[in-house]
């Protein structure tokens, strides 16, 4: 491991051990991660680099342990034609082991690339090394305005029937992005869901989508007008379409600019990010449903940092009921921080468990947290780092 190092976490009286796992070196490995990661049963971690590899387009990549040390492997690397360019969303593992994202450009689908969906795979035949790249399968070509949308963002997700649902920030009929499906039973034809309108219901959605048990579909709009900075919608089945109802309006006091997914608790609750708010900041918030309505409250304002620089993912929850998350540009230093919430009776309160110095530590998270079966924590840091182009890091309660 590199650069491991102990500090004592604010307001906790628990030393943390943060480590940089893997330093991009904007080469074969990728430089510039713009997501978070993603955990298999075995602990094997996936993500993306918006930069580097053979063509400087990006490259999906595995992190595997050795003893104490991660070896990273390179599966694809983009070369910015049919087959996309610039991956800024996770990857999602398929029930066979396969993967599935998105490059926000690229893939010819229109003038200059509009974006595609991704399958990745294994070589059928047993490789002879470990290092043997995985094959790239387009699954769908954005087309830009008009029907199709473009740059993709976000996680995809799956129904029961392998149905993929994402969401993307432009395109559409009015350039305001969309909610789509791509249905397997079809070739994966694209089924526009929801296109949304501006105002106060938003627009330019960003961080993907989650069911509920019922069906229904949840995600953000990033921005919005007369007066509106974004919004939380919900799309119910209805028919052979989708109905949206808007849950939740920003407007600046109560947070702005949610680009990050939502995610559930186990009794149906929503949490969400707002990379500005109240102080302009960043926000978390939760929405709670009750005799028929939503219920909004923010359960915690960033209060320092640079302007706007608050998470721009999405959280996770322990067993224990506690979220995690990073910002992008908050914390001590201003280059972001890795942060913990912790639920005693609906009070929340506020730990960092690492602020990131904008040195080899790295800096500006764009990342989810994932935790592997001992409680350890891993993400990604976009900058910085000892070749100045990203870290994968671990850290140790």
């Amino acid at each position: 491991m590199l650069g491991a190092l102990t500090l004592l976490a604010g307001q906790s009286i628990q030393a943390q051990t943060f480590s940089v796992i893997h330093a991009f070196t904007g080469g074969g490995d990728g430089g510039y991660p713009l997501a978070g990661l993603t955990m298999d049963a075995r602990g094997n971690l996936y993500g993306t680099t918006f930069d580097g590899g053979g063509s400087e387009q990006g490259v999906v990549f595995r992190l595997t342990k050795h003893g104490t040390d991660w070896i990273l492997n390179p599966l694809y690397s983009f070369a910015g034609g049919n087959d996309g360019a610039y991956p800024s969303g996770r990857v999602r593992l398929a029930g066979d082991g396969t993967l599935y994202g998105t490059t926000s450009s690229g893939g010819g689908g229109c003038p200059g690339g509009c974006g595609t969906v991704f399958h990745l795979s294994p070589s059928p035949s047993a490789p002879r090394s470990a290092l043997a790249p995985w094959s790239e399968t387009v699954v769908y070509r954005f087309r830009g305005i008009g029907y199709s949308g473009s740059n993709p963002q976000g996680d995809v997700i799956f129904d029961q029937l392998g149905n993929i649902y994402g969401t993307a920030e432009q395109g559409g009929n009015n350039d305001g992005g969309l909610v789509y499906e791509l249905v397997a039973s079809q070739d994966w034809a694209e089924s526009v869901l929801y296109v949304p309108s501006g105002g106060f219901s938003g627009q330019n959605p960003y961080g993907g989508v989650v069911f509920d048990g019922a069906g229904n579909l949840y995600g953000t709009n990033s921005t919005g007008s007369e007066g509106a900075e974004g919004a939380v919608y919900r799309l119910s089945p209805s028919g052979s379409s989708y109905s949206e109802q808007t849950l939740q309006v920003f407007s600046g006091p109560n947070g702005a600019t949610p680009k990050a997914g939502l995610i559930f608790d186990q009794s149906g609750n929503l949490y969400g990010t707002t990379s500005g708010g109240a102080e302009n900041y960043g926000t978390v918030f939760e929405l709670t449903y009750a005799n028929g309505a939503w219920t909004f409250n923010t359960i915690y304002s960033f209060a320092s940092g640079t302007v706007g620089g608050g998470p721009e993912d999405k959280l996770a929850m322990d067993a224990a009921g506690n979220l995690y998350g990073t910002t992008y540009a908050d914390g001590m230093y201003g280059y972001g921080s890795v942060f913990k919430l912790t639920n005693s009776n609906g009070s929340w309160t506020y730990t960092s468990l690492h602020d990131f110095g904008g040195g080899s530590d790295g800096a500006n998270p764009v990342s989810n947290i994932v935790f592997d079966a001992d409680g350890n924590l891993y993400g990604t840091a976009s900058h910085a780092g000892m070749n100045n182009n990203g870290v994968v890091f671990e850290i140790v309660p």
